[in-house]
């Protein structure tokens, strides 16, 4: 494959390049470990990276230091999903904090984009569900996407998407008109194409840009053996076909996270893939798997034996 091109984001007219940079597990290493990750992506031509709120967006913020800010496209978030959050962080005054917070962190006046995160699942605002996790709809009248056009409006960021998995929520955004990008986790991937046929086509006819998370299936398409993965519980029921794949791929010698990011790579969406690295080294790896040469026959084999693949 050739080395990485550049991707339209949607109506948002971003033209990041296909592979970006998930910040999911930069908090786990040291601060000269993140900084060091970042800047190697940045060699490499990756110009997205995806952060989320709290105290490392700090360390990002040193990172993306002396100019390299201005080499990049970055995305950050509104969640209910941060450590010691409370239930409120989806209303207005709670998520005008977090993206003034953000801005300090990362040490830029404006975020190209900006997602409401942690909005899950639709019965999470049902006050007939005793479980439901945030009683503010983030979606509704004066609470966070009223106030996020308002920051859009002032300049302080420049797009709205949303980051969920529930084909219910995406759809509800997208309906809403002012969704630009679509984050996704776990729904498209060689173990699951449920994205294809449960929201790409709204994101089609409605020019939102998708950006495909978790292309290696929370660890079990690595390379290293799935049943070893600490992630394998997040996605119940796809370690015997991962596994299933992982030994055919070592049979034969192929590299399956090549195949995995290519696959992702080669979705009928408009969009890009967000691998999670945590070092410089996993920076590397990725990259190299987005350039691999994978031969047509591999292709060929592999849906045969599987059903999926280019």
């Amino acid at each position: 494959m050739a080395p990485l091109q550049s991707r339209r984001l949607g109506r948002t007219e971003m033209r990041p390049n296909a592979i970006g940079l998930g910040g999911a597990w930069w908090g786990a290493g040291s601060e000269s470990d993140t900084i060091a990750g970042i800047e190697r992506a940045i060699e490499l031509d990756i110009n997205f990276l995806d952060t989320y709120p709290g105290p490392d967006e700090e360390r990002w913020g040193k990172a993306l230091a002396g100019g390299r800010r201005e080499k990049i496209y970055l995305q950050g978030k509104v969640s209910s999903h941060v450590q010691n959050s409370s239930t409120s962080d989806h209303t207005a005054a709670a998520t005008r904090r977090s993206i003034e917070s953000s801005l300090k962190g990362l040490r830029t006046d404006y975020l190209d984009c900006v997602l409401i995160h942690g909005h899950d699942r639709e019965d999470d605002f049902d006050p007939d569900n005793p479980d439901r996790r945030d009683q503010v709809d983030p979606l509704a009248p004066g609470n966070a996407l009223d106030e996020l056009i308002k920051m859009r409006d002032e300049g302080l960021i420049r797009h709205i998407g949303i980051g969920a998995r529930q084909a219910s929520v995406i759809k509800r955004a997208i309906a809403t008109g002012e969704i630009e990008v679509v984050l996704t986790y776990l729904e498209y991937s060689l173990l699951t194409q449920a994205a294809a046929e449960d929201f790409f086509p709204e994101c089609r006819q409605h020019d939102v840009g998708v950006i495909l998370a978790s292309p290696l299936g929370m660890g079990l398409l690595t390379g290293a053996e799935p049943e070893e993965s600490e992630n394998r519980r997040k996605v119940p029921g796809k370690e015997p076909v991962a596994h299933a794949m992982w030994s055919w791929c070592r049979e034969r010698d192929i590299n399956i996270r090549h195949l995995a990011i290519q696959y992702c790579m080669s979705a009928p969406v408009d969009g890009i893939v967000l691998p999670g690295p945590g070092n410089k080294q996993q920076v590397e790896d990725a990259v190299e798997a987005a350039e691999a040469d994978i031969p047509p026959e591999t292709w060929r084999d592999f849906k045969a034996e599987f059903g999926v693949g280019l």
